[in-house]
């Protein structure tokens, strides 16, 4: 998984759960997780009717009737928003530290929606059991479930079932959409709608851009970066969603070592004296809340002397898309402009 902006990947803490153990026994029947056929989504219709669905780890879940009390990762959340699918409850980063709505949360009134945890291992477990949810839904970026911290997760599992959306590894971001979509339909949403015919078709549209900017301007190389107090992030385009689906469009990004890569092979860490590694034309630089961005990396003279960042060339990176057709389209289009504007500095 790329890495956290407010914890290291190794520090999992158990958010104190207070009277939740008493009613994981009550609320076990919420859900049941067992083997089902099938490689995807299945929607019965009526909410009276069994319900079954197998997501991206395998784990196929069945249900007496269609989910109605679902929680969700916000990002998933603002998604499944999208689709017109509501949610109960969220967990990750939904509100900022004034109290406004994280980019994160998309559409999403974080006012109507329990919020669980509002960043890296918080889940506050008693306030979900209280929810009396049928499904969690997530993504994945390396087989486990996207905020969902490790030492609370046996409780939260044993109160419903979890469905993961997987956006890391092989998985490409066209990918990733196909499968927020067909959660999307299976919890109920309508996807013959005029809204998202017109949405896939600007997305398709906007791709056919990011061609186009790469032909005309060709050898543009760009950087995916991440700042933090005390350290420079480098991505592979290797194993996350949004970046292996650019290179398909023909985008050249400047590839790390393989053998400095993080454990999870996601990217790799240069301390601030070695932050210039890597030449690039472009940098798109980690939007997430909690990283560094460009006013506070000014204090970073490596940062400075990158020939991007000297040229101007800086275009923040969606780390954590919505998977939904309409924000990555937005994605899209802004990125073929970046690719369009940059000029040759490396």
């Amino acid at each position: 998984m790329p890495k956290s902006p407010t914890s290291p990947l190794s520090r999992r803490g158990l958010i104190a759960a207070g009277g939740a153990l008493g009613l994981v026994a009550a609320l076990t029947a919420c859900g049941t997780t067992e083997a089902a056929k099938g490689d995807g989504g299945t929607d019965t219709g009526a909410a009276s009717e069994a319900w079954s669905y197998t997501d991206d780890l395998g784990t196929g879940i069945s249900l007496k009737s269609k989910p109605k009390n679902v929680v969700a990762y916000t990002g998933t959340a603002a998604a499944l928003h999208d689709y017109g699918v509501q949610v109960k409850g969220v967990f990750g980063p939904t509100k900022t530290a004034d109290g406004k709505a994280d980019p994160n949360a998309g559409s999403l009134d974080v006012s109507k929606v329990e919020i669980l945890g509002n960043v890296y291992d918080e889940f506050n477990v008693e306030k979900y059991a209280a929810l009396q949810p049928d499904l969690l839904v997530t993504n994945t970026w390396d087989g486990s479930l996207w905020y969902v911290p490790a030492t609370s997760k046996d409780k939260i599992l044993k109160l419903a079932p979890a469905a993961a959306i997987g956006v890391g590894g092989n998985v490409s971001l066209d990918r990733a959409l196909e499968r927020t979509a067909d959660l999307a339909k299976a919890l109920g949403a309508d996807l013959n709608t005029q809204k998202t015919a017109d949405a896939k078709a600007r997305f398709e549209a906007a791709a056919a851009k990011v061609r186009e900017a790469v032909k005309a301007n060709p050898g543009i190389k760009v950087l995916v970066g991440s700042g933090s107090a005390d350290l420079f992030y480098v991505s592979t385009p290797k194993t996350s969603a949004d970046l292996k689906y650019f290179q398909t469009l023909g985008v050249e990004f400047v590839t790390p070592d393989e053998d400095k890569l993080d454990a999870g092979n996601f990217y790799e860490s240069l301390s601030w004296e070695n932050a210039g590694k890597y030449q690039a034309d472009l940098v798109l630089l980690d939007n997430r809340t909690g990283t560094l961005q460009q006013e506070e990396l000014k204090a970073k003279p490596t940062w400075t002397e990158l020939p991007a960042v000297k040229a101007g060339q800086v275009a923040p990176r969606v780390t954590e898309p919505i998977y939904s057709y309409e924000r990555c389209a937005q994605i899209l289009e802004d990125l073929a402009k970046s690719l369009q504007n940059a000029k040759k500095v490396s």
